[in-house]
């Protein structure tokens, strides 16, 4: 019922945006999306938003986090991936969930561009796992001061067989009809057929993430197949190397994983804290009634950055 209410139910608050075009050393492009506190100086800190599979500025967590901490002094700016904003990325290739690279160029440009202020990583999702993997890769080496991981997917491979079953699949079937629309827009710009060795009219056909991964996800991105993919991007096996003070929440009732995806402590590094709920759903985590509802994720989120 989390799940769903903070999907399908949870108002869109009307923010204001700064709208920036980030380009990538590879020619290609991502929108980003700031939105500023009212206490802005030259010192205020930036927390930078990573975004679950599909979603965008018009997420309502997303608008619910950066009211959240505009409120408490922070800017916060949104790293959309690649073609899930406005506009269609120029490349073949998209996003997933290991893709570290594209995340750490635009960590670094808001550090040389802003060597004054602490940067932070709040993260959802398909994003939060991404986000793990970046700081284990990074080691001591992080630019990120704090970062907070909401429902992260750490076993790709469990998670993708969970969204095939019961109450999930009414969400992959969501899910994938867009991730379908996004690859048939590519097949009109890119010659797709030569490149993944698959035909357009098949798009129809994928009807699991596995199936999807295995298509598209894996060999446009470099991976021999979905389960290869899975196996190096899961962000469990890098929890152990992260250096940086993080938070983790995430709920034992979460409908796109099984209890088996979250970790020992010996998996976890002691930068590393883990916040697990008996409730909370994916990317839920809301309390109160059915019309007063009080989304604490949030406050939860702010306080553990400024702590």
């Amino acid at each position: 019922m989390q799940t769903i209410y903070s999907t399908l139910f949870r108002k869109v608050l009307p923010l204001k945006f700064t709208k920036e075009k980030f380009r990538f050393s590879d020619g290609d492009f991502l929108e980003a999306y700031w939105h500023y506190t009212s206490k802005n100086t030259d010192t205020t800190p930036i927390v930078i938003l990573f975004h679950g599979l599909t979603g965008s500025f018009k997420s309502p967590y997303i608008r619910g986090i950066m009211q959240e901490l505009s409120l408490n002094g922070f800017n916060s700016v949104l790293m959309h991936f690649r073609g899930c904003a406005t506009q269609e990325n120029l490349l073949p290739r998209s996003y997933h969930s290991g893709e570290t690279g594209d995340a750490l160029e635009f960590i670094q440009s808001l550090h040389i561009k802003f060597p004054n202020r602490k940067l932070y990583g709040v993260s959802y999702s398909l994003g939060a796992n991404m986000l793990l993997k970046l700081l284990g890769e990074q080691k001591e080496h992080s630019l990120l001061s704090k970062v907070v991981a909401v429902s992260p997917p750490m076993q790709l491979d469990i998670c993708a067989t969970t969204m095939d079953k019961g109450f999930a699949k009414y969400y992959q079937y969501r899910l994938l009809q867009e991730l379908k629309n996004t690859l048939n827009k590519k097949y009109d710009r890119h010659d797709m057929h030569k490149i993944l060795n698959f035909k357009r009219s098949d798009i129809k056909k994928l009807n699991s993430f596995w199936k999807y991964d295995d298509v598209f996800t894996a060999p446009v991105h470099g991976f021999a197949s979905a389960s290869e993919y899975y196996e190096k991007c899961s962000a469990k096996q890098f929890l152990k190397d992260i250096h940086t003070p993080t938070l983790i929440i995430h709920s034992k009732d979460d409908p796109f994983m099984t209890p088996e995806v979250i970790p020992s402590a010996e998996e976890l590094s002691e930068a590393v804290t883990l916040y697990i709920t008996n409730k909370g759903g994916h990317v839920g985590f809301v309390e109160g009634s059915f019309f007063k509802p009080e989304y604490w994720l949030e406050k939860k989120i702010v306080a553990f950055l400024k702590a």
